[in-house]
């Protein structure tokens, strides 16, 4: 089965489930239960900044490529940083070494020294390495496809070197799960997709023969409540209750 037909089997799958397929005794079944907590998690991910995490990691460049396939659980790269100042050339380190450790001794050097200046030395100093970087290819451009995960650099490597990407990351469902802020959310979310898919299936059997003339199911009782709950719990994620950062004010 190639990738597209299964993705469109997966969201095949998501519509039956929700509309509740499957239901034989109006009970959920194990699918349903699976269903649902995927939703909750997907939508989590969607709309609070507690779903996703800053990570740093490290990706070795190949001579002559400039297309790289990251892992899907990153969603955003921000910046690239090299060991350079310039040379794209110079080797395997990509050029000459911005090395900290080494500038830290050059600074205690003009420090202590009567006549070499102090930090403003040093600040000039560092400001012309960035300089010379910015004109002579220490800084990277990049392209970033959130879909495919693609990272393309706009300048071709022309020696093996490690780049730092400096990353957005999704946070493991394990982690959000374990989270005091995020699974309490999760669960209020499984809960209310849960009622709206048993709703769904009941309002397909609004009535059920029995001996003293048969019963009312509270099918679309449970999808009007599933429905103010979810309402409910999409607003305390704009308001940062399950975690995350929130929003800022706004003015105008």
């Amino acid at each position: 089965m190639s990738s597209l037909q299964t993705q469109k089997q997966e969201v095949f799958d998501y519509v039956y489930n929700m509309l509740g397929g499957g239901m034989v005794d109006v009970e959920l079944d194990p699918a349903h239960y699976e269903t649902a907590l995927t939703k909750a998690l997907t939508r989590f991910r969607q709309r609070s900044d507690n779903s996703v995490e800053e990570s740093y990691m490290f990706m070795p460049t190949i001579i002559d490529q400039n297309e790289y396939t990251l892992p899907n659980e990153v969603i955003e790269v921000r910046k690239l940083f090299r060991r350079s100042i310039g040379s794209r050339t110079g080797g395997g380190d990509g050029g000459t070494l911005f090395e900290p450790f080494n500038l830290a001794y050059t600074n205690t050097y003009l420090l202590a020294s009567s006549n070499m200046g102090g930090l403003a030395t040093y600040d000039f100093f560092s400001q012309y390495q960035e300089l010379v970087g910015r004109m002579f290819g220490s800084f990277i451009e990049f392209k970033w496809n959130t879909a495919n995960k693609k990272l393309t650099l706009l300048q071709r490597p022309r020696a093996k070197e490690d780049l730092l990407l400096y990353c957005y990351n999704y946070r493991p469902d394990s982690e959000l799960l374990n989270d005091y802020l995020a699974k309490q959310w999760l669960k209020d979310y499984t809960v209310a997709t849960c009622k709206y898919m048993l709703g769904e299936a009941r309002s397909k059997f609004a009535t059920i023969a029995g001996p003293q003339g048969g019963g009312q199911l509270n099918g679309d009782a449970l999808k009007n409540e599933a429905a103010a709950e979810m309402e409910k719990l999409e607003d305390e994620v704009s308001k940062a209750v399950a975690g995350g950062t929130g929003y800022g004010f706004l003015i105008g």
